[in-house]
């Protein structure tokens, strides 16, 4: 399977990648794996894929959550160096083409005050829902890299019943 194959089959074929990284071969190495596990926990275990409810949480801090992924992949590719190449490329294109335009946007936001406003934190938390369920497929990918089974919908978050 090719990486283009292999994003579409996650429903991520719009991140946007040159040609001939799309139609070089997909195969995960052993250290592809363990980096994919070790960033795959960190986005079960955070707001990043879990909800927040609105009589629950903090605005900030579920932005600073967000933006906390770009420490925590850095580390994780750095500890595993260049031998998870293939866990780097998805996770560099989704840093920086499904994450930072969110944490950009709200950090600006952030320091302006806007959370102080209740029709800003209701924004906020409507393209936080969105975001999350990009991560969501992503931390589904992460699970196939793995070679683990995805506990993503693990949990039933479902208020109504």
């Amino acid at each position: 399977m090719n990486f283009s194959n292999w994003l579409e089959k996650w429903g991520m074929e719009s991140l946007k990648i040159t040609p001939p990284f799309l139609q070089m071969e997909w195969t995960p190495n052993d250290t592809d794996k363990n980096a994919a596990w070790a960033l795959y926990i960190e986005l079960l275990t955070r707001i990043t894929t879990q909800p927040l409810p609105i009589e629950h949480g903090d605005e900030k801090t579920a932005l600073d959550s967000v933006y906390s992924l770009f420490a925590t992949t850095r580390e994780v590719i750095r500890e595993y160096g260049p031998e998870c190449i293939n866990f780097t490329k998805i996770a560099i294109v989704v840093l920086n083409q499904v994450i930072r335009p969110f944490t950009a946007k709200w950090h600006r936001k952030s320091i302006a005050g806007d959370f102080e406003n209740e029709t800003e934190r209701n924004v906020f938390r409507d393209e936080l829902a969105a975001l999350q369920e990009e991560l969501r497929k992503y931390s589904r990918m992460l699970a196939d890299i793995a070679d683990v089974e995805d506990l993503t919908n693990l949990e039933d978050t479902d208020d109504t019943a």
